[in-house]
């Protein structure tokens, strides 16, 4: 079974695979930290989901905020179990749900231009580079699994080199975050503003995240 979650009102969006229906748990905990309004569709082929199974998801999924959430399935059972809860399900072949899938992966590009206020509460996520054209407001919280590049003020978390990569940098034009994370060293943001509105760069030099100016070379 396969989960995507979209952000509506963002692109941010996040595939999970939930192979053990009886041990969701681990996979769930994962869910609260993605902010919404979401919207949530749920791709089995060739899987009889029980009721109690998927009432168990339907009540993780109530937890968090989900406005809208549905079945696809070439399995008539789980069409049925989701109708009886309520839960807009759907009925189509086994290719269609893998020609869905591969259209959600596909729109998982790796590296992604955001252009825009990320604001409080929203999430964005790169599997390659997050270039943002626009303030990252307090509350809200950008990730990469390489550079993070913001073209207007960090306010918010950002956390760079998720895939453990300690040579990734976070770069913007207005450097004060709440809180700075690239690879598994974590730095808090300083407590005074910065005084000169110049570009900054943070990266990991000795185990410990230091911030200077990003100085952009010209090659004459």
């Amino acid at each position: 079974m396969e989960i995507v979650l979209k952000n509506i009102k963002s692109k941010y969006l996040e595939i999970f695979s939930l192979i053990d229906l009886d041990n969701i748990h681990e996979t769930f905990k994962k869910f609260p930290s993605i902010k919404g309004p979401l919207e949530a569709k749920i791709f089995a082929v060739n899987e009889s989901i029980s009721f109690h199974q998927l009432s168990k998801i339907k009540k993780y999924f109530d937890k968090i905020a989900v406005c809208s959430l549905c079945i696809y399935s070439n399995n008539r059972d789980t069409i049925i179990t989701g109708k009886s809860l309520k839960i807009g399900s759907a009925f189509i072949k086994e290719q269609e749900i893998k020609n869905r899938l591969l259209l959600f992966n596909s729109k998982k590009k790796d590296d992604i231009l955001h252009k825009g206020t990320v604001r409080s509460g929203e999430r964005i996520s790169s599997n390659g580079n997050l270039c943002i054209i626009g303030d990252v407001n307090p509350g809200a919280i950008v990730s990469a699994k390489k550079n993070i590049y913001v073209w207007g003020k960090l306010l918010g978390m950002a956390f760079a080199g998720k895939s453990g990569n300690k040579n990734a940098s976070i770069a913007s034009l207005y450097l004060n975050p709440l809180q700075l994370r690239i690879a598994d060293v974590i730095a808090i943001g300083p407590k005074d503003k910065p005084k000169n509105y110049y570009p900054e760069i943070a990266l990991i030099e000795k185990q410990t995240i230091i911030i200077k100016p990003h100085i952009i070379e010209s090659k004459n």
